[in-house]
This record gives C-alpha cells, sequence and structure tokens, in this order.
C-alpha cells in the first residue's frame, strides 16, 4: 500500500479536535443537567425546611399565647380572691367573774326550757314547708306521666331523708352517704333537681362531676328516665351538663354565677375527693361511696 493511501484513512488533526469537542460538549451538558436536578433538590429541601419551621414556630407562638392568657386569668382571680378576704380579727377574752359565770348558767338553763325547736339553717331555711311536702309527696305513687323536670319515680325513704339533712340540716351544701348504687344517687339528685326547678325556675343547671365516660352515661341514663328528660337536655347550654373534670365544670359554675344564675354541683360517689374550689360554690352534694362501692367500681376498671 503505497504512503498516500495510508495518509488518506488516517484521521486528521481537525477530526481528532472536532472529536474532542464533542465530548467535551456533551459532558458539559451532563454536568449542567445535574446541577440543575441537584439545584432543584436544594430549593425544594429548603422551602421544606422553612415551611416546617414556620409552623413550629406558629404552633409555640400558640401555645405560649394560650398559657399566657391562662397565668393572666389566674392571677387575676388570685388578685380578686385576695381583695375579697376578710381578716379575722382576734377577739379581746375576758375572764368573767364567778358571778357572772353563775348568772349565765342561769340564763342558759333558762333558755333551754323556753328556747323553741332551731329552725333549719342555711340558703333554703324558708323554704321548709314546700321541702318537707315535696319529698313526702315523691315517696308515694310515681307519676310516669309527669311534666319533663318532674320526679317520674319514686324515692326511697332513704333518699328522702337524706334529702331532708341536706336541704335543711346542710342549707344545700355538703356531702352524704351513697345509696348503694350510681342509679339511686341519680334518683335522688333527680328529686332534688325537681324541688330546686320549684324554687329557681330556670335559673339554675345542674353539673354533674364523674371522672369517666362510662358513669357519666349511666348519670345521663338515669337522670333522664327519672325527670323525663330527652338527650337536648344534656350539653353546654342545656339543664344539665356532664364533667369528666373538675377544673372544666368549675369554669361552667363561675360563668353561671357571673350571669346570675345558681349552679348545682353534683359530684359522683367515685370521685376521690371534691376539689376545695367546690367548696366555694352555694349548692353542691357530693355522694361519698362505702368501701364496698368504691371496691366494686375498682373491679369494673
Amino acid at each position: 500500500m503505497s504512503e498516500d493511501a495510508t495518509n488518506s484513512t488516517a484521521p486528521q488533526p481537525d477530526d481528532w479536535k472536532e472529536l474532542a469537542t464533542s465530548e467535551l460538549r456533551q459532558q458539559r451538558e451532563a454536568l449542567q443537567q445535574e446541577i440543575s436536578e441537584l439545584t432543584s433538590r436544594r430549593d425544594a429541601l429548603q422551602e421544606e425546611i422553612n415551611s416546617s419551621f414556620a409552623g413550629q414556630s406558629d404552633s409555640i407562638a400558640r401555645r405560649v399565647k394560650g398559657f399566657q392568657d391562662y397565668l393572666v386569668g389566674a392571677l387575676q382571680e388570685l388578685a380578686v380572691s385576695a381583695e375579697q378576704m376578710e381578716l379575722v380579727v382576734q377577739p379581746l377574752v375576758v375572764q368573767p367573774s364567778p358571778l357572772d359565770q353563775a348568772a349565765a348558767a342561769e340564763a342558759q338553763a333558762a333558755a333551754v326550757v323556753e328556747a323553741p325547736a332551731q329552725a333549719p339553717a342555711g340558703l333554703f331555711s324558708n323554704d321548709e314547708v314546700l321541702i318537707r311536702d315535696r319529698l313526702e309527696s315523691f315517696q308515694g305513687q310515681a307519676d310516669f306521666y309527669a311534666d319533663p323536670w318532674k320526679l317520674r319515680r319514686s324515692l326511697e325513704p332513704g333518699g328522702a331523708a337524706l334529702l331532708e339533712d341536706w336541704f335543711l340540716g346542710q342549707g344545700g351544701r355538703g356531702a352524704q352517704p351513697s345509696c348503694g348504687s350510681r342509679n339511686r344517687n341519680a334518683l335522688t339528685t333527680a328529686a332534688a333537681i325537681s324541688i330546686l326547678g320549684e324554687l329557681y325556675g330556670e335559673r339554675f343547671q345542674t353539673l354533674v362531676l364523674a371522672g369517666m365516660p362510662e358513669r357519666l352515661g349511666e348519670w345521663r341514663r338515669g337522670l333522664q328516665d327519672c325527670l323525663g328528660l330527652n338527650r337536648e337536655d344534656f350539653g353546654p347550654s342545656s339543664g344539665i351538663v356532664l364533667f369528666e373534670r373538675a377544673d372544666a365544670l368549675i369554669e361552667r359554675a363561675d360563668r353561671l354565677e357571673e350571669r346570675g344564675e345558681l349552679p348545682f354541683i353534683v359530684v359522683d360517689a367515685a370521685e376521690p375527693a371534691v376539689e376545695v374550689p367546690i367548696l366555694q360554690f352555694p349548692v353542691w352534694l357530693a355522694f361519698a361511696g362505702s368501701p364496698t362501692e368504691l371496691a366494686l367500681e375498682d373491679d369494673l376498671l
């Protein structure tokens, strides 16, 4: 083969240069595409980080604002309570003479002989006749077709005695022994609601505290049956409100008093204790469960 033929088939320098340029161009395009993809991923990641941080910041800000509002309200209530607190002045004790002691003893003996029976004390002292009359009638034949909010079941003598002591002895504020079951306690409470309805009309609301939904369900069914109520009668703006937490009940009772209404607070027998703020309200009834009843509650949990 001649030298001219060999030179004609070998790649020329221009061909090598063009080939190298083409390869470099392809590599550059590939790098640019990869850079573009990485840039898109970076932008998406940055956007996700920004949105996540903004959401967390907003959530944190809402929680801080809620706690701040709660703290301000608590401090305001504390300030009001402190302003209303009455300072107790210790009385000056003077030792009486023997002659004074003898005269006081004679006066006390005369008062014991001549003094009439003590009248009921407390909020319901002027309603003794009505309360005794209703408690007596509740123990007769049940009126299954009575109007709503009137007792439709017969009250047992033990329940009537409990309510008589609660209304007229405790003035509508105190604990009473449980009647033995939640249904019986609901019956006794229904009788109290019926009497309070005659005394206060629609200016009072019953608030029941029982720490579990199952217990509240028993209360709702018992009161509904004894008073001829519907499910609509149980709710935030209705006649009977059911609570699992004491703090929510106390807040509701405060709002009722601010509107000039009377909260009637009922505490279930399974509650371990009565919260101190509940004691400030004028009408509350706490059922104290017996050891046997509490043990049965524990077995059902």
